[in-house]
């Protein structure tokens, strides 16, 4: 069954089959839990299904749903009450599992903000209340409606009965015109218990866990039964303002504490990340004994302005995240290490281990990142696990965290075997067997085979196909490998895919149409899509041809930059040595770097990759970029390079924009440099950019200059 097996192990019609399942699955759950308040699932089984939809995804973003459960909120109100339309939406929040995590957030709150590490940003850290979420409108200091958040958009009008909870204030003292305080409603474990006494004591319906109570209890159509239940409410956020509650998120917070609501005690504010991670260690230590259900510690960007600044995802704030607590973790027996080779080389390690049952699933695989993993140390050569190293047969501990791809961390080596020898990572490929070689700074070990190792070829090949590439109907990963082992008709590169009608047509014994799974209708079908894609974009020719280090984004830059395939390749051809100034001019495009253009340059100065490459274009009409409309701009086709700190906006901003207006934004100064914009702290780019004669401007002149 899909279900049963790996996402990684899905080829494209069965991950299309499988999100549709997870969809199905997770939509009615959603539906169960926030609709109904009657979960079926629990929520490791939710949680489980959730983070193999989102692998899923991962592994093929192309096939995402519309009706994806990653883009949702929530879930569809019931038809037993009136809608009402959030002016400003209820969002759900990204979660955190690891300390990592964490750290990663506060960096990525940094990056976007353009400041530096020694800025400081404070953050507020808060229990998640494990309850149902509400908004409470006051207009003139009186409660006029009280909505759920249902899908974020539009919530359940369910005033009445937030009028019986006795942490709801009906009425608010020098409170501004209109606020939309929210929050939680939640029930105590005392009160529970008594509910669920008292229901089972009248023969009546008890609730799995408080959670449940608080939501079917305030989702009342009587609001008189809603009176009858302990309901509670913790308010720590808000909607719609007609002024400002305060200048930073703790301020906010004791601010509606002063207009009457409760507010969690525990919730405070840290200037560091090391102080956030101690109070949610201090919160967790505290879990079993505070009364109420959390599930993790939320941490929120203390200043709004920054939050004004950072904004929002699909369906999550970027400057607030939610750290769960720890997941389940397991021990069983690493039975073999097995490599796995991917369509650049990469060879993985995979433990194979005795199937055991983690947070509810049956974990039978798991990740060993490389070879330095495997032995205990990091890339740098400084233990990992204390320097235990990991071997077929040991005892290790196997955890999923937030992670979908379960994680060996740990090794008991008081279990390892007295005959037990230490895992050698293979010097050649096992599958083609070619020398595997491993670069300088670099953790991934690599398959030097190219396309004649067979597990690179027919990964590259389902690349090549895959939608973000030359997306080919009818052609996806499962046809591949298909037409990979074929012998009358094989296909074993991408030009391959565009001779396969001629030499079906040429092959008389052998016809496509006489294979199963095919016909007449479908095979033409086929052809008819191939045929479709001999015209395509530069942008998804580079990406499609699977180049290390070379994406989505890569090929759209690399794309913009030469405009042409002619350009591009004889950019690459003339870049051979890895000098001169072609090489200088790939090296000098922001966002490519020396390790990028290195593997590009490779690419095209490996025999038979560039013979492969010029087979393919054969083939093909690539069409080259159209520059964008640039009439009026004053800085449309000069080469831009900015230093310093940029204080008005971030660089991806001015990157961006730059870009936008037709300039050619480098990551470094050149004689072929026309403007360079220097920020505080401008230092060796503005001095080659003096000794140049480069026109020198600052952020406020480059603002000034693309508004004109």
């Amino acid at each position: 069954m899909l279900a049963q097996r790996k996402p990684s192990e899905l080829d494209k019609v069965e991950a299309i089959a499988e999100l549709a399942r997870l969809a199905e699955i997770l939509n009615a759950a959603n539906t169960d839990y926030h609709t109904h308040d009657a979960p079926k699932l629990s929520d490791a089984e939710y949680d489980d299904l959730k983070r193999r939809n989102a692998e899923i995804e991962a592994l093929f973003p192309d096939l995402k749903r519309d009706d994806s459960p990653s883009l949702k909120v929530g879930a569809p109100i019931s038809s037993a009450f009136s809608k009402v339309e959030h002016s400003v939406r209820m969002l759900s929040l990204g979660n955190a599992f690891t300390d990592e995590d964490v750290t990663e957030f506060a960096a990525r709150i940094r990056k976007y903000l353009g400041l530096r590490n020694t800025d400081s940003v404070a953050f507020t850290a808060e229990p998640k209340i494990d309850g149902l979420s509400l908004a409470l409108r006051y207009e003139n200091g009186t409660l006029v409606q009280a909505a759920t958040r249902g899908d974020g958009q539009t919530g359940e009008n369910v005033t009445l009965n937030a009028r019986t909870i006795s942490d709801v204030p009906h009425h608010i003292k020098d409170a501004p015109a209109v606020v939309e305080v929210r929050g939680e409603v939640y029930m105590s474990h005392a009160d529970f218990d008594a509910l669920n006494a008292a229901q089972e004591a009248k023969g009546g319906k008890t609730f799995a866990n408080p959670r449940n109570a608080a939501a079917g209890s305030l989702r009342q159509i009587n609001p008189e039964i809603t009176k009858e239940r302990p309901l509670l409410f913790f308010a720590y956020a808000w909607g719609e303002l007609s002024e400002p509650l305060a200048e930073t998120q703790f301020d906010a917070i004791e601010r509606l504490k002063s207009f009457g609501f409760s507010t969690n005690p525990l919730t405070r504010r840290h200037e560091t990340v090391s102080s956030m991670l101690a109070h949610y260690q201090e919160i967790e230590s505290q879990r079993a004994t505070l009364g109420y259900d959390i599930d993790g510690v939320v941490y929120k960007v203390d200043d709004l302005t920054l939050q004004s600044r950072l904004g929002f995802r699909a369906t999550t704030p970027r400057w607030a995240i939610a750290h769960k607590f720890p997941a389940e973790l397991a021990y069983t027996t690493l039975e073999s290490i097995e490599i796995q080779v991917g369509r650049t080389g990469a060879m993985s390690p995979v433990a194979r281990l005795k199937p055991v049952t983690v947070g509810g699933v049956v974990v039978s695989n798991a990740t060993l990142h490389n070879a330095d993993y495997i032995a205990g140390v990091d890339s740098k050569g400084a233990p990992i696990r204390e320097g235990r190293d990991l071997r077929e047969g040991d005892w290790v501990e196997i955890y999923r965290a937030g992670d979908v791809i379960p994680k060996v961390r740990d090794v008991d080596i008081t279990k390892r075997a007295a005959t037990s020898v230490p895992y050698t990572f293979p010097k050649t490929c096992p599958e083609c067997g070619s020398d595997v070689v491993r670069e300088e700074g670099d953790s991934v070990a690599y398959c030097s085979g190219g396309l004649i190792c067979p597990a690179q070829a027919v990964e590259k090949l389902k690349h090549f196909v895959s939608r973000s590439a030359f997306d080919i109907d009818g052609l996806g990963a499962k046809q591949i490998e298909m037409f990979f082992a074929d012998v009358d008709l094989p296909i074993k590169e991408p030009a391959d895919i565009f001779t396969l009608q001629a030499r079906d047509a040429a092959n008389p014994l052998a016809k496509l149409k006489n294979r199963n799974g095919f016909g007449d209708t479908s095979v033409d079908n086929l052809f008819s899509a191939i045929n479709e894609k001999r015209t395509i974009a530069l942008n998804r020719l580079i990406f499609a041809l699977g180049i290390r280090h070379v994406g989505e984004t890569s090929g759209a830059l690399l794309a913009r930059h030469y405009s042409s395939w002619t350009n591009f390749f004889d950019a690459m051809t003339a870049a051979k040595d890895k000098s001169g100034p072609a090489w200088d001019d790939l090296n000098d495009i922001d966002g490519v770097g020396s390790v990028m253009a290195g593997a590009l340059v490779d690419a095209f100065h490996t025999d038979s990759t560039r013979k492969a490459i010029e087979r393919l274009i054969a083939e093909l009409d690539v069409q080259d970029v159209v520059a964008p409309d640039t009439s009026g701009s004053d800085v449309a086709g000069k080469t831009v390079v900015f230093t310093g700190t940029l204080e008005k906006m971030t660089r991806a901003e001015a990157k961006s924009r730059a870009e936008a207006l037709g300039a050619k934004v480098s990551g470094s100064v050149s004689g072929k440099t026309d403007l360079l914009v220097a920020g505080p702290g401008a230092g060796s780019k503005a001095k080659k950019a003096q000794s140049l004669g480069v026109k020198i401007i600052s952020e406020d002149d480059w603002l000034v200059l693309i508004e004109t």
